[in-house]
């Protein structure tokens, strides 16, 4: 399969290798939160007056504009509490989108979701998506070198394929890669509002790649007077990041401009063992400038149009591995290869209401076009790889009775791939019901069904069951979900043949499935100052996809098990402490040998400090210890087990007055020298300082 993936991408085998050992296993309140309940429809603004205690919604929402998730779940005006299951506690719980499609507080979902909100962002100083997923439970990040370099995501265990990517509710799965998954080290959140990690099989929902979870970007949405924010930063590894940005509402329209920069011209990543004696290491060189636009405006009291815009456009300088040679082992390129990516993503959505907004018809439109260019050291020129998904969706959600809603959608999407001697397409349409129930604020029940027709493989059926009771007087949540998920086969995988290398696509390949449950309890103590929990979870994959024994073509063979624990507590035992720990355990093998699945940790923790010394400082520190894993040798491809490591990050930030914030942070202050994946340098011991500026409430 190897030299099949250097011909299919031209990349270095390096960054192919990051890409496809993942792919072989062994290689409610509802209906008040006027919120999309389609996977891929954007949050509209909530209607009707501030948001009621009741339904912890969202304080941004006075009238029907457009998208008020984007803006909604952190924008709580109560002093901007982190109120992210990955910092500190809230006093209240705060509110989420993807387990449901309809805004809900996260004591009242069954579903394991962890949100981390702008406020946890700034404080933080996360810059991109990799920088969020890090310390969040369950999972595993695996990122070749610093900022650009190829990333990827391992939920619950399962491929780096198993997740879907969705940034204001549009799946940003990438349909030129020969897995479809999306890298996400080119995904920066300057403007995100909040980011939810929701965790276990999804599909009856949200449909193919969904088996191992949803990871949900919603950015922020105009509110209030206009607000304009800029900031700058400088460190180590040559970062010079930058951002600037504006957003407010005025009468009926609502709006949000950002433009964010980031530059690490100088990042160590190869392992200076692995170059032939007299040969220097290059770093890594990546610049990245995201562009995002975000609009609503209500046409009248019926009918809202919300649209969102978003353009990315990023260059990584690296070092690529040498074309294995006779014996099957690679070196470092002694020049350095060229990566360029274009990404568009864009939704249009007309949302109208009827019957005092009881109910809701959402009708959008999703496009997204994907443009990579790749040359090695030795390409006389580029390889072009571009492609398109473009999708239409209508979905309604209606209130049936108070705690009672009824979410119903149809929607047709169409993705297609062009590179070098190669064109290909495949569409897929769907319908699916959801049913969502809030008995007396004690009992929860999700359930949801879902019917897909795909072009190439025909009908498929998922669905979900989420149950979850609050005890009374020991208000004690237990909570458990059951599920099915799967995965479409690429493009690539149906329809790209290598002849030279006699190797051929399987049009007949069927989906990657699975069935899911978890089972877990959280309990809150001291009027919710300290709290804590434990969740189980077991997925039982089939007809994974990996090359036949004769290595001519791909065949659906494989199975895995991927089951363990993730446990937390979180405490506020002053007002000006909070402290968070989370505590992950997997166990994901192959089914019929028992071997540990690749680049999947059998343990991860941490444990985050948020101090509050003065008014205007916040300290915060973070340790996080990543256990053993199976990878495999950047240079003879034979399997290795990884050491862990264990890294300390530092930050702070000052609040000069309400328009001025300076800020710092130092990232792995031991300076611990690790390698994930094997053969990547990780970044040492960085420290980073800059300034951020608000027209009002910089953050």
């Amino acid at each position: 399969m190897r030299p099949i993936i250097n011909a299919c991408a031209r990349r270095s085998l390096w960054l192919a290798s990051t890409v496809l050992i993942p792919l072989s296993p062994f290689a409610i309140s509802a209906a008040h939160a006027q919120q999309s309940a389609s996977p891929d429809l954007l949050p509209p603004i909530e209607v009707g007056p501030p948001k009621k205690p009741e339904t912890t919604q969202p304080p941004a929402a006075q009238k029907p504009k457009p998208r008020q998730a984007a803006a909604k779940p952190n924008q709580q005006k109560p002093a901007e509490k982190p109120t992210t299951a990955q910092q500190g506690i809230p006093n209240t719980a705060p509110t989420v989108v993807s387990p449901t499609g309809i805004v809900t507080p996260t004591n009242q979902v069954a579903n394991s979701v962890t949100a981390i909100s702008a406020q946890d962002i700034a404080t933080q100083q996360y810059r991109t998506l990799p920088d969020v997923l890090n310390t969040v439970p369950g999972l595993n990040i695996v990122q070749s070198g610093g900022p650009g370099g190829q990333t990827s995501v391992f939920l619950r265990g399962t491929n780096s394929n198993h997740t879907k990517i969705l940034i204001d509710g549009i799946d940003v799965g990438d349909p030129t890669t020969p897995n479809g998954a999306i890298d996400l080290a080119h995904l920066l959140i300057g403007d995100a509002a909040q980011v939810e990690v929701l965790r276990g099989p999804q599909s009856g929902l949200y449909g193919s790649d969904a088996i191992g979870g949803v990871i949900s970007i919603i950015t922020q949405k105009g509110e209030g007077p206009a607000r304009w924010t800029a900031s700058n930063e400088a460190g180590s590894f040559g970062t010079f990041n930058q951002s600037v940005g504006v957003s407010g509402s005025q009468d009926n329209f609502n709006y949000a401009f950002s433009v964010s920069h980031l530059e690490a011209s100088d990042v160590p990543v190869t392992p200076l063992q692995l170059l032939p004696p007299g040969q220097q290491a290059n770093g890594n060189n990546y610049d990245n400038m995201t562009y995002s636009a975000k609009t609503g405006v209500d046409l009248n009291e019926y009918l809202t149009w919300n649209s969102v815009l978003r353009y990315t456009e990023s260059t990584l300088l690296f070092t690529g591995t040498n074309t294995p040679g006779p014996n099957f082992t690679s070196l470092p390129d002694a020049a350095q290869s060229r990566q360029g990516v274009h990404e568009f993503f864009g939704r249009e959505e007309a949302v109208l209401s009827l019957f005092d907004g009881r109910i809701k018809n959402y009708f959008g439109a999703n496009y997204s076009h994907y443009w990579d260019s790749d040359q090695g050291p030795f390409d006389p020129v580029s390889s072009i790889t571009s492609g398109d998904r473009l999708k239409f969706d209508w979905h309604s959600v209606t209130q049936v009775a108070t705690g009672q809603d009824l979410v119903v959608g149809l929607e047709r999407e169409d993705s297609r791939i062009d590179t070098t001697g190669f064109s290909a397409q495949t569409g897929n349409q769907a319908g699916f019901v959801e049913w969502q129930s809030n008995f007396a604020k004690r009992f929860f029940l999700t359930a949801n069904i879902r019917q897909d027709d795909n072009d190439s493989f025909g009908d498929h059926m998922t669905y979900r069951v989420a149950p979850a009771v609050i005890v009374p007087f020991t208000e004690t949540t237990i909570k458990a979900s059951y599920g099915t998920g799967f995965k479409a086969p690429t493009l690539s995988q149906l329809f790209q043949n290598f002849p030279d290398f006699g190797f051929f696509a399987n049009p007949n390949l069927k989906p990657e499935q699975s069935r899911g449950a978890d089972i877990g309890f959280e309990q809150p103590l001291f009027n919710d100052r300290i709290r804590f929990g434990s969740t189980y979870f077991k997925n039982d994959i089939t007809d994974l996809i990996n090359s036949n024994a004769a290595g001519t073509t791909l065949i659906n063979v494989d199975q895995a098990i991927t089951e363990g624990t993730e446990s937390f507590i979180t405490a506020n035992i002053i007002d000006r402490v909070k402290v968070r720990a989370d505590y992950t355990v997997t166990r994901a093998v192959d089914a019929s040998t028992g071997l540990q699945l690749e680049r999947r940790p059998k343990e991860k923790f941490s444990v985050t400090t948020i101090w509050n010394p003065i008014d205007p400082l916040t300290l915060s520190a973070t340790v996080l210890r990543v256990s053993d894993w199976t990878d495999v040798d950047r240079v003879t491809f034979a399997p290795v087990i990884a050491p862990g490591y264990t890294t300390v990050n530092l930050r702070a930030d000052y609040a000069i007055n309400d328009q001025l914030k300076v800020f710092g942070r130092i990232d792995n202050v031991a300076n611990v020298h690790y390698q994930n994946p094997t053969g990547f340098l990780a970044p040492g011991l960085g420290v980073f300082g800059g300034i951020r500026f608000a027209s009002y409430a910089v953050k």
